[in-house]
């Protein structure tokens, strides 16, 4: 046995930081867990999700707590060096064993490793302490220089390594929690082990099938004769061996470059098969035996990002992903907190993720207020054929430049990278968050972030080229480039971008105006189900949403005190009266009418962006799951209840797509989008729902990876629905989708009539 677990139930103690007595209270801990979750279990908390009970955590930031758990040693764990594991430790720590300390953790976002092989005891019992201080307290220690910016709510969490969203943000509430919230082990580590591997595609021949890889590998071997130990390196395929490799070591440290034929590829979702290789590094003695084992799967592709510094109405810059050659149009969504209680991320994980799937999404953008996901995210992004945009945790906030927290980025970024490296899924890595947006004004100074922020343009860019030289590294999102700062920095310039703005009509001058081949950020408010009001609010005091404190607490309020997201459910009854006119006075319409509203507007945006395909290049909307029961941009709240916006967004984003551009000069046009890498042949027919008039009825081809403008329609004089029914020859199946021509606008009860139809008519597809 050479792991033992240490999850599960331990003691957990907490007084008021800054007591002179010593008195604890004490009760039962889960771990992986949090505070919040073990005081709600032990009923000494409410349920924080439920109305205005989230405002009760707000009493235990300035907690202290002590983990307990007492832990036998098997009589066949190994003698050496051993090690605790802490996967997640929320967050300023000391670790103790059996009296003594054995280290110290400033950063919940990382793993720590303690080496304790002098402490163990091997008969009777380890006491293991994990003594967590109040990370506010902590962060009000710092006194952020004038260059530095945070929301309002945000000022503590500047110097310290946690979650953005934790101390509150427009998706989330303000839990800035602590506890252990990924698993713990006692691990035994060998002497000679494999140390790194890191496996990369260094060129790709597809029409050859042939491909070119790199094998970094690193060995822990403090003593004894290199050269009488093996390394092993093998690639299988499906339980086939495709390469092999037996050397005798020179060093501790090597490369091979491995040439491989008949390769499949792995490619994103809807262009090709997703294929995964099964990659094994062996270290063994002189006799054959095995002293470590290192394995995993990996694809093999190459990912290249084509972006120029400013782009312009003429559409003459990039910002596009190539994928083994090819140019793929990216569709998918921003990936937030599962949870606002992170040790529950796990059981929402394959759920959420199935729906990413499900929607036909090809990219997730992991956002940067956000944890870093574990492994189990990339494996099933590397399976499904999702690509990984990852942001470093560090979002909307301009952050210290001393030494000493520069330190800490450095040594963040080199354990995630090494961490997620060799996920084919992983695309990109990315400074930040929307922080060079807040060096050109958010925070009062002007600043030119190519000068001053060493983080982003020196920290993380080195350590990426240090440890991940294939992969492209994107400073922030949206970049400000020197030139597009020397230029003004103008939304209709900026090649990749954030979409929110005055977020009024959908089809207004901001949207309609911007000039950005790729949109990262782009998002519509829309209210959950009545069902899902209810169980987040409770039936009291739920309507009329003017001026009411369990409707601005969901929307979402840090502190009872903090107002500065009080505008969202105004600005969403403002974007109801763009669509229908007013907004409804009753809460069952109110909420129809909010979805309806998120729904055209996610539709809309995703398929402008996909109608221009040969100058556009990718849209991420705003975003999939509420990480807490709240009113937002979300097409699914946190029950998982799907909003009306979800079967919008999955028809508007198959494969193989008939689209309605909005009208130029009183003219549609009717565009045919084919996203994968094969020519299609069909027929489509677009008609009016109403009258049943036939639009357009015609026969296409459309070359792989192809846009194809087959017909031109005049614009309806008042609202009409029309309705395209296409036949694909090849795989013999029928794709509808909508449109909605005439200006807005619409009757509520007309388009609850229209929905009726469309609904009918995906259900035959």
């Amino acid at each position: 046995m050479n792991t033992i677990d240490l999850n599960g139930k331990w003691q957990l103690k907490s007084r008021q930081a800054g007591k002179t007595d010593d008195i604890w209270t004490e009760i039962t801990a889960k771990v992986p867990g949090c505070v919040e979750l073990d005081l709600m279990r032990n009923n000494l908390l409410p349920d924080l999700s439920v109305g205005n009970n989230i405002y009760a955590g707000l009493e235990l930031e300035n907690n202290e707590w002590r983990y307990l758990k007492s832990f036998v040693l098997p009589l066949d764990f190994p003698q050496g060096k051993a090690e605790l594991v802490f996967e997640g430790i929320d967050c300023i720590a000391e670790v103790s064993l059996n009296g003594q300390m054995v280290g110290c953790a400033a950063n919940m976002l990382i793993a720590h490793r303690f080496e304790v092989s002098a402490l163990l005891k091997r008969n009777g019992e380890n006491l293991l302490e994990v003594h967590i201080l109040p990370a506010v307290a902590e962060g009000r220690k710092h006194e952020p220089g004038v260059n530095e910016f945070a929301m309002r709510v945000n000022w503590e969490s500047l110097s310290v390594r946690k979650a953005g969203h934790m101390y509150g943000w427009d998706i989330a509430p303000r839990i800035v929690s602590a506890g252990l919230w990924r698993g713990v082990s006692l691990e035994y580590c060998p002497e000679q082990s494999v140390r790194n591997v890191y496996w990369s595609t260094l060129k790709v021949d597809v029409e050859n099938r042939t491909a070119e890889l790199l094998c970094d590998w690193d060995l822990s071997i403090p003593g004894g004769k290199i050269s009488q130990m093996i390394l092993a390196v093998k690639l299988e395929k499906d339980g086939k061996q495709i390469y092999s490799e037996r050397k005798n070591l020179c060093s501790h440290h090597g490369k091979d470059i491995i040439k491989l034929n008949d390769v499949n590829f792995w490619w994103p979702k809807g262009s090709g098969e997703p294929h995964l290789y099964d990659a094994t590094i062996i270290l063994e003695d002189d006799s054959g035996r095995c002293l470590d084992k290192h394995s995993e799967k990996i694809g093999i592709r190459t990912i290249e990002l084509r972006k120029t510094d400013v782009t312009s109405a003429a559409m003459d810059g990039d910002f596009s992903f190539i994928v083994n050659g090819q140019r793929i149009f990216c569709k998918g969504t921003n990936w937030v907190p599962l949870d606002s209680l992170h040790s529950r991320d796990p059981e929402h994980l394959e759920r959420t993720l199935d729906m990413a799937v499900d929607l036909n999404c090809n990219m997730l953008r992991c956002w940067g207020g956000n944890v870093y996901e574990d492994h189990a995210f990339f494996d099933y992004c590397d399976a499904a054929g999702m690509m990984v945009w990852q942001d470093f945790a560090l979002a909307c906030a301009s952050y210290p430049q001393d030494d000493s927290f520069v330190a800490q980025i450095n040594k963040e970024a080199e354990f995630v990278i090494k961490k997620l490296r060799n996920h084919s899924s992983l695309a990109l890595w990315s400074g930040n968050n929307e922080i060079d947006q807040v060096y050109q004004g958010w925070g009062g100074l002007i600043m030119d972030p190519n000068k001053v922020d060493k983080i982003s343009r020196k920290v993380l860019a080195e350590a990426v080229e240090r440890l991940d030289p294939v992969r492209e590294y994107l400073p922030s999102s949206p970049y400000y480039s020197p030139e597009l700062i020397e230029r003004g920095c103008g939304h209709d310039m900026r090649p990749e971008d954030h979409l929110w703005g005055p977020r009024d009509n959908f089809k207004g001058e901001f949207y309609m105006s911007s000039n950005a081949h790729f949109v990262s950020e782009i998002g519509y408010h829309g209210c959950p189900d009545l069902e899902s009001m209810i169980e987040m609010m409770g039936t009291n005091d739920i309507w009329p949403w003017q001026n009411n404190e369990l409707w601005l607490t969901k929307a979402v309020r840090s502190m009872p005190e903090h107002t500065d997201y009080d505008y969202r459910i105004p600005l969403m009854a403002s974007q109801i009266e763009v669509l229908f006119d007013r907004a409804p006075d009753n809460i069952e319409d109110f909420i129809f009418a909010s979805q309806a509203s998120q729904a055209e507007a996610l539709k809309f945006f995703i398929e402008k962006w996909r109608s221009e395909k040969n100058v556009r290049s990718g849209i991420l909307w705003w975003n999939l799951r509420d990480c807490w029961p709240i009113i937002s941009d979300a097409i699914v709240d946190y029950y998982n209840r799907k909003k009306l916006a979800y079967e919008h967004v999955k028809t508007s984003q198959t494969d193989v797509c008939a689209i309605v551009t909005e009208a130029e000069n009183d003219i549609h046009k009717l565009v045919i989008v084919n996203d994968t890498l094969k020519p299609v042949s069909g027929t489509v027919e677009l008609f009016n729902v109403d009258s049943d008039q036939s639009l357009f009825n015609g026969e296409f081809t459309i070359e792989s990876n192809g846009r194809l403008v087959i017909g031109s329609i005049s614009k309806a004089e008042q609202p009409e629905l029309w309705m395209s029914r296409m036949q694909l020859n090849e795989a013999g199946i029928q794709l509808v989708n909508h449109y909605i021509s005439g200006d807005y606008p619409l009757k509520l009860e007309q388009y609850k009539k229209w929905l009726q139809y469309i609904e009918q008519e995906r259900s035959n597809d």
